[in-house]
């Protein structure tokens, strides 16, 4: 009787759920951020598959990718693996992370004052931290330490980039530039 019941739960479609349980309404109601990180993604893709419902699929999704970075560096095909997961979906659920990369990068500033590292991380990392390849960039400083031009000078593969030294130097004569911070991205493997 239980196992039954339990079959039922599991294939009960969005459709069937309380109102206030659908991730729609729910985010029409009250707000966003009273949804899980699943029922958002499930507003993506819209349906699941026969065994699970667009929640349940999200969040066999997030919880093998770990989180929402994790499932930012899947790759399509990795996301076509999923039953459920054709690739106009996959598509969705990498663009949508991408505008969030997007947002977070427009809030780094590119104006700001670079006072430590950690300003720097903060603006770099939404632009190179989740690369699957290398980058080297430049950040050309003004007097007071605001950024006032950014260049990827390179973009390499997986083990290596090249940076010609004079396109540096040229690039910050143009700029007026009284100070540079190299930045360098290097994808590590763990095995």
């Amino acid at each position: 009787m239980q196992e039954e019941e339990e079959k039922k739960t599991k294939t009960l479609t969005i459709k069937d759920w309380a109102i206030d349980d659908k991730p729609r309404e729910k985010l029409r109601y009250k707000g966003q951020e009273a949804l899980s990180n699943a029922e958002l993604i499930a507003i993506l893709i819209r349906t699941g598959n026969e065994n699970e419902s667009a929640v349940a699929l999200s969040k066999r999704i997030l919880d093998d990718a770990k989180n929402l970075n994790g499932i930012g560096k899947l790759s399509i095909e990795k996301l076509l693996t999923y039953h459920g997961i054709g690739e106009a979906k996959a598509i969705t659920i990498l663009a949508a992370i991408e505008l969030g990369r997007r947002r977070r990068s427009e809030e780094a500033r590119p104006s700001r004052r670079i006072a430590t590292s950690k300003v720097v991380f903060e603006t770099m990392q939404p632009i190179i931290g989740e690369l699957g390849h290398e980058e080297f960039w430049i950040l050309y400083l003004s007097n007071s330490n605001r950024i006032t031009h950014k260049w990827r000078l390179s973009k390499g593969g997986m083990t290596g980039t090249v940076v010609d030294a004079r396109l540096v130097f040229k690039v910050a004569i143009e700029h007026n530039a009284t100070s540079i911070i190299l930045a360098h991205y290097v994808k590590y493997f763990v095995m």
